[in-house]
C-alpha cells in the first residue's frame, strides 16, 4: 500500500475543491442570504403599500442592487414602488424595467 505524504494529499485536496469555490456565481452564502432577505424584505413592502399591485411587480436583488420588474398602473405607482425599495435598509441601489401599462 502506497502512503502519500501529508503536503500531497492537501495539495490534491485544494486542486479538487478550488473550481468549486471559484465558481460561486460571484457571490458568498452570506450575500446569497442578504439577497434573499432583502428581496423579502422589498416583496413585503410592496405588499403592505395600497398604491402599489405587488401581484404585477416581480423583484430581484444581486449584492444589493434591486431590480423591479413587470409593470406598473400609473407613473405614480412606479414611482411609489422604487422610493419605498429605496427604503429598505442594505439596499444599494434600485434599477426599474417597470412598464407602465393601464
Amino acid at each position: 500500500m502506497k502512503r502519500y505524504s501529508y503536503t500531497t494529499v492537501i495539495l490534491l485536496v485544494a486542486t479538487l475543491l478550488a473550481p468549486l469555490l471559484l465558481s460561486a456565481c460571484g457571490k458568498s452564502v452570506g450575500e446569497t442570504i442578504d439577497d434573499a432577505t432583502l428581496t423579502t424584505r422589498v416583496k413585503t413592502s410592496l405588499l403592505n403599500d395600497p398604491v402599489v399591485g405587488v401581484l404585477r411587480i416581480d423583484v430581484d436583488t444581486f449584492k444589493g442592487v434591486v431590480t423591479l420588474s413587470g409593470s406598473a398602473k400609473t407613473k405614480e405607482e412606479e414611482a411609489k414602488a422604487i422610493a419605498l425599495t429605496r427604503q429598505i435598509g442594505g439596499v444599494k441601489d434600485v434599477k426599474s424595467t417597470l412598464q407602465i401599462n393601464p
